[in-house]
Formats: structure tokens, C-alpha cells, sequence
């Protein structure tokens, strides 16, 4: 959906709320605390969107318990965040939506993350068929000749200071992936369970010695990127595609991540990439804020 659709269908806070109701409650409102249906709305027109449940006796309305519980910002900025989000395939910065949606830099970066925390939230399936496992690592390019601190050259890739991030991708389905806390074979193996189905899957990888422990649970190839990077269908081109744009997203909109919020920003590729396919992500999006 874009923002023209936004702005015509949500102009204001009472037509939000009522979207909202009918993709979280349909024609059943019913109480977010206690679940019960004898429930009623109240009349008091200061307060758009305020019901009250006879049984347990509290007021609520449609956002108790989603991202958008308690907030201040208005409903259609948050639509138009959202609109903005998972239509910017190489991400936006809280700098730039501030300035979209005229607002300070600080409330927009805080939207964005709960956005992207939500969409943390949709993990899926266990992947199935091809796979391609591969790591990468995220952060800022060594300046030539310059060196760290003990005097030793910067390196690239395996033994460098950036973040690593570990990922799985299906061939034409969903990739998976995560900032990782340990990339030795009990830490891959670890995260392959929790990804893959072993049952029925190729796990393609390359070289790299920690996937030797995966061997003894997944069927595996492995392309030597010393001697070539495909090798008919062995090939870890499409993880590696993958992370080409979570790298055009930091070169490009954010260029820096904290490591505590890092994991938001990986997520909020990997939704995108798996969406990739959906004619409707918005649509999509705001039910997944009530599973």
C-alpha cells in the first residue's frame, strides 16, 4: 500500500481505530485482559475507540497489547511509518522519517523500532529443501594501512572486530538470520536446528570449518570459494545476495548499529526479504500485530 492509498483510506485517528477493530476483532470485540465477549463500547466521544467489559470490569481499546499500546503519536503517522518501512528496500533512517512524517528525531527512531521489533516477532517455519547457510559481518570498512591499537592490520572477513551475523536462505522461499554470539560448530549447529528441517533438506556452505559439525545431522555440499564460487547447483549466491542488502541498508541509510539493537535491524531485513513476493506487506503487517 502506498502513501497516497494511506493518507485517503486512514485521514484521521477515528478512521485507524476502527481498521484496527475490524482486523483484530472482526464483528467479536472482545476483552484483550479477561476474553470475554460482554463487552460494550463507551459513549463518551472524548475518547475514540474506548470499550468496557462487564466482567472483569476494566476499559480498553483495539492497541492494548501491540506496539501501538499507549501511544502518542497519531495513528496515521504510524500507518505512514509503516508504509515507509516495508516499502524501502534498503531501510530509512530516523532522520529521514522525522522529516517525512515532521517529527522530532527521536520519536521517529523509537517508532521504528517497535515496528521493527514486531516484525522480529514473525519468525515462520523451519526451512525446507536447498538451503544455503553463510556468515557475514556488519560494520565499518578499515581505512587503508590503518592499523588497531596492538599494531596489527586490520583484517577482513573471519578474525575481524565487526559484528557477525549468521543466516540460512531457502531457494525461492524465506531466509533466517541472526547476530551471533557464537560462531564455532556447537554455536552453528545450534542455530541450523532452530532454522532448518533436516528432514528432506540440502544444507549447502562453504569451506568454513565450523559447518564440518552439521554434517553429521544435515545432507550437505560444500562449494571452496578458493577454486569457484558455483559449481552447477552448489552455490551460496543467494545468501550472499542476501546480505548484500543488509549492507546496502547500513552503507546506505544508517551507518552505524549498536550491538544491542542490531538484532532489530537484521530483522527488519529478513521481514522484507520474506515479503519480498506480497503484493500487500502493509496489510500484512498490521495482522501480524495481533497474532
Amino acid at each position: 500500500m502506498n502513501l497516497l492509498t494511506i493518507f485517503q483510506r486512514f485521514p484521521d485517528q477515528e478512521a485507524c481505530i476502527e481498521h484496527l477493530e475490524r482486523v483484530r476483532w472482526g464483528d467479536n470485540p472482545h476483552c484483550p485482559h479477561c476474553g470475554s465477549a460482554h463487552v460494550a463500547r463507551k459513549g463518551d466521544p472524548g475518547r475514540i475507540g474506548r470499550w468496557n467489559c462487564h466482567d472483569c470490569k476494566s476499559s480498553f481499546n483495539v492497541l492494548a497489547g501491540t506496539i501501538f499500546e499507549k501511544t502518542r503519536i497519531p495513528l496515521q503517522k504510524w500507518f505512514l511509518a509503516i508504509g515507509l518501512m516495508v516499502n524501502a528496500k534498503k531501510s530509512l533512517s530516523s532522520a529521514q522519517l522525522a522529516r517525512d512524517l515532521d517529527m522530532n528525531q527521536k520519536s521517529a527512531w523509537y517508532l521504528q523500532q517497535r515496528i521493527r521489533a514486531a516484525m522480529m516477532s514473525d519468525e515462520g517455519d523451519l526451512l525446507q529443501g536447498i538451503v544455503e547457510a553463510d556468515e557475514t559481518y556488519v560494520g565499518g570498512k578499515p581505512r587503508k594501512g590503518r592499523r588497531r591499537d596492538d599494531d596489527t592490520p586490520n583484517k577482513r572477513g573471519r578474525g575481524t572486530k565487526k559484528t557477525p551475523v549468521i543466516g540460512v536462505v531457502e531457494r525461492g522461499g524465506k531466509v533466517k538470520a541472526k547476530v551471533a554470539d557464537d560462531l564455532s560448530g556447537k554455536g552453528v549447529v545450534k542455530f541450523l536446528k532452530d532454522a532448518v528441517d533436516p528432514e528432506g533438506s540440502l544444507l549447502i556452505t562453504d569451506e568454513y570449518a565450523a559447518y564440518n559439525a552439521a554434517s553429521g545431522i544435515f545432507t550437505r555440499a560444500v562449494i571452496n570459494h578458493k577454486q569457484s564460487y558455483a559449481e552447477g547447483a552448489t552455490h551460496t549466491n543467494t545468501i550472499e545476495s542476501f546480505w548484500a542488502l543488509i549492507k546496502r541498508a547500513w552503507y546506505g541509510s544508517h551507518h552505524h548499529y549498536t550491538k544491542r539493537y542490531m538484532p532489530l535491524f537484521v530483522a527488519e531485513s529478513c521481514w522484507k526479504y520474506n515479503q519480498r513476493k506480497n503484493a500487500d506487506p502493509f496489510a500484512y503487517f498490521i495482522r501480524g500485530c495481533f497474532a
